[in-house]
């Protein structure tokens, strides 16, 4: 069945670019009436903000920088100010730094944890007190990776703030439960954004994503879609879970295509 969020009101962080714009478009097209928070992409956000109205949906952009906690609670007021509640928070925002950590430019690596860590942090907190305060449930999403649990050489602060946001969630989780709060994580692999791009090549990236054992990168609509699925008032039981949607990237190398397996 698809998922129908008619009547529900979502805020997606990061949602000009990649992940959060795939995210906000698939609220909008799914009936949810969407706050389209940007930090520095403002042209983009209002794209996606016109794509969601064009498909008959409702939204609006907002301003933000995630990694300060005022900036977050007038995100989400926001939100209640132009729809009249919060019913679906979705954490995205992130930034990363790639330096070895013995030489890192450190007011990068310091914004690497704020954004990534501090801002799921602050999204969660303020989301959940709005939840709490209309008393009707809600559902929170975290955009986590396999950075979590692999420790990805020259990205020490985005490793330690992605490990941080799981054990953050999954306590989180335990503790709202009592309000009819969800909380869960998405673990997208390594997928083609604009992000990713600030990294790597057209070149390197069909290389690198030939490598992985789905044999290319993935796409930001499949991981929209997978954090609908975690949106989706039909799943209701599922809370402090992680949904690993990564095309194979953190199975053992000798999953990878072409490779033999190891000997016994």
């Amino acid at each position: 069945m698809s998922t129908d969020l008619t009547g529900k009101v979502a805020v997606v962080t990061g949602a000009s670019l990649g992940i959060g714009r795939a995210t906000a478009i698939a609220f909008g097209n799914a009936g949810a009436s969407v706050v389209v928070n940007y930090r520095s992409h403002p042209d983009q956000a209002q794209d996606v903000v016109a794509s969601i109205e064009a498909a008959g949906g409702k939204a609006v952009a907002h301003q933000a920088d995630v990694s300060n906690l005022e900036s977050v609670e007038a995100l989400v007021q926001r939100a209640v100010s132009e729809f009249g509640k919060l019913d679906i928070a979705v954490s995205n925002a992130a930034y990363s730094d790639r330096e070895l950590f013995y030489q890192a430019d450190m007011e990068g690596f310091r914004r690497t944890v704020d954004v990534t860590m501090w801002g799921a942090f602050y999204l969660t907190r303020v989301a959940t007190q709005q939840m709490i305060q209309q008393g009707d449930g809600g559902i929170i999403t975290l955009v986590s990776s396999p950075h979590a649990f692999i420790p990805a050489p020259r990205a020490m602060a985005y490793n330690m703030s992605k490990a941080a946001l799981e054990h953050m969630a999954r306590t989180a989780a335990i503790e709202v439960a009592e309000h009819d709060i969800r909380i869960n994580m998405i673990q997208p692999g390594w997928i083609d954004t604009p992000g990713e791009r600030k990294f790597a090549s057209e070149e390197t990236l069909e290389r690198a994503g030939a490598k992985i054992p789905m044999g290319r990168l993935g796409n930001p609509e499949e991981i929209a879609n997978a954090i609908l699925f975690l949106s989706d008032p039909q799943h209701e039981y599922m809370t402090g879970a992680t949904l690993l949607v990564d095309g194979g990237i953190s199975l053992p190398w000798w999953a990878a295509r072409g490779s033999a397996a190891p000997s016994d």
